[in-house]
């Protein structure tokens, strides 16, 4: 009886990561469809409309994200809030615990340098802000659905980091990444709004 139920379990857990894998591929196919100028344009829109929302206006730290690839570019916000004087952060790659933590930057000159995977994040030496402390936190991701669910790259770095931040969590996301349902395994974390060039939608 127990190894039946193992097995069913595996089957499952087989078919979700396959159903992970097409989507994936469905919608980073559809996002570089659009082009750069558009991609850019609906950049710009989304951050203008995050600006207007209370919760992000009322942190006084945030957590965002360097954009890679196709994904939505939020890099101008990093920007405004520093000079706005807030608290500003982004992930850097620890790698003794293979996980991401939250560091302060606040030169982005001197601060900010490619990490893992050529992405940007903090150098050595800026300061940690536990995760438990942030404000905001905007998500990035491959695909959203409308209860907040989220599909990752894959590796989970941002699963286990949404486990610990108890600030907002906004996904962000260009409108052609919102689908009708994300498929999820129990470790998922979902999160708390979704950010669109087009749309603010609270959960």
């Amino acid at each position: 009886m127990e190894a039946g139920h193992k097995t069913r379990l595996k089957e499952l857990s087989s078919n979700l990561e396959a159903c992970k894998t097409l989507l994936r591929r469905e919608i980073e196919a559809r996002v570089r469809a659009v082009s750069e100028r558009s991609r850019n344009d609906a950049s710009l829109r989304a951050c203008a409309l995050l600006e207007k929302q209370p919760a992000w206006r009322m942190a006084g730290s945030v957590l965002l994200y360097a954009p890679i690839d196709a994904e939505l570019n939020v890099w101008p916000l990093l920007e405004n809030r520093m000079k706005a004087g807030n608290i500003v952060a982004l992930p850097q790659f620890d790698p003794g615990t293979k996980t991401y933590r939250a560091c302060q930057i606040t030169d982005l000159a001197k601060d900010v340098a490619p990490g893992r995977y050529g992405i940007r994040e903090p150098r050595k030496g800026c300061d940690l802000i536990p995760l438990n402390r942030l404000d905001f936190i905007l998500v990035p991701g491959v695909a959203f659905d409308l209860h907040g669910h989220r599909l990752g790259r894959g590796e989970g770095y941002y699963d286990r980091l949404l486990a610990t931040v108890r600030g907002m969590t906004c996904g962000v996301a260009f409108d052609e990444q919102i689908v009708p349902e994300v498929p999820v395994a129990p470790h998922d974390s979902d999160v708390n709004c979704i950010l669109t060039p087009t749309r603010w939608i609270e959960l």
